[in-house]
């Protein structure tokens, strides 16, 4: 894998071939890569390459193949046109995952009163707003580290 174009060497599909190929030598070449994943070595390289999207079902062999399931949320929050608003993971260490959760958890408390508060009258009148807007960003905050999570335990079990 020495004579790689900068462009290739920079792909996270290619990055993730090299880091598993660590632990299987046949995923040092395209070839190998391609002949497990019964994919053609030249669609393989296209990929790698940025030429061509991965089909969904590409994507899951690879993340299987490579141990590296942050490939199928790379996929879904950068390239699926469906995918815009799924929260993207941080692959991080696992006490750095935990101490995020645990301050997530911390604002829970306070976004239910929010929201109790809020709906309590049954209307979101536009003084509620502001605070409705808190809840939403906490709970997106909340589902972005459960993927982060997911994809810890995903790629370490």
């Amino acid at each position: 894998m020495a004579n790689i174009a900068a462009k290739t060497s920079t792909n996270v599909f290619f990055k993730a071939r090299c880091e598993a190929s660590k632990q299987n030598e046949q995923l040092s070449s395209r070839e190998g890569a391609a002949d497990i994943m019964s994919i053609d070595r030249g669609r393989l390289y296209r990929i790698e390459s940025g030429i061509a999207n991965p089909y969904p079902e590409e994507i899951h062999l690879m993340a299987d193949l490579y141990n590296a399931p942050e490939l199928e949320n790379y996929y879904c929050t950068n390239l699926c046109p469906l995918g815009g608003n799924i929260p993207k993971a941080e692959i991080a260490n696992l006490d750095r995952i935990t101490v995020r959760t645990l301050s997530a958890f911390r604002k829970l408390g306070d976004t239910k009163e929010l929201l109790l508060d809020i709906t309590e009258d049954g209307v979101i009148d536009e003084s509620e707003m502001a605070d409705m807007k808190k809840v939403l960003k906490n709970l997106e905050e909340l589902e972005q580290i459960t993927q982060s999570m997911k994809l810890w335990i995903k790629k370490n079990l």
